[in-house]
């Protein structure tokens, strides 16, 4: 095993959402363990109060894992992937339509210095502004890949799939 994936599920979504389970299973196809946290109890609490939930339940899953994790995650799986980077080692950051805060959260989009980071995000995303996105990736100089969809990148699954699994070479 090449080590363990934790993949973070958007809002209004789960741990068997489409993006998450076919990066999942790719990665688990090239001999990676994967885990799906299961964030719909902390949303129903709503979005500015599921930050914290949802960075305590991805705290716990990162501390049980035993070596540095990659996260990935979708939109508030994004975010708060990106927010346990601050407090724990991770392997890399996988981050697709990512907000640059969360309203009411008292939290804005921070990660740890020196983390293989990939952001992927939709052109014409109608939840995560754009430009939030792009001028965090410029003040970080992380790469940035932007496609030609909204924020669900539904219509991008195979160009996003063959990101991802570039990036676990690059891990590897």
């Amino acid at each position: 095993m090449r080590g363990t994936i934790l993949l973070s599920h958007g809002s209004d979504s789960g741990p068997e959402a489409t993006k998450v389970s076919a990066l999942a299973a790719l990665a688990e196809a090239r001999g990676w363990r994967t885990q799906r946290p299961d964030y719909r109890e902390d949303d129903a609490r709503g979005y500015a109060a599921s930050v914290a939930l949802r960075l305590a339940r991805l705290n716990a899953a990162i501390e049980a894992c035993g070596t540095p994790p990659l996260l990935v995650g979708s939109s508030m799986g994004a975010f708060v992937s990106a927010l346990a980077s601050l407090e724990h080692p991770v392997a890399g950051l996988l981050l697709l339509a990512t907000p640059g805060a969360i309203p009411g959260s008292g939290a804005v989009l921070d990660l740890r210095h020196g983390v293989p980071t990939l952001l992927i995000h939709g052109w014409r995303d109608e939840v995560c502004p754009l430009q939030d996105i792009v001028a965090f990736a410029g003040r970080r100089h992380l790469p940035l890949l932007v496609l030609d969809d909204d924020h669900r990148l539904s219509g991008s699954l195979p160009t996003i799939e063959h990101q991802f699994a570039s990036f676990l070479d690059t891990l590897a």
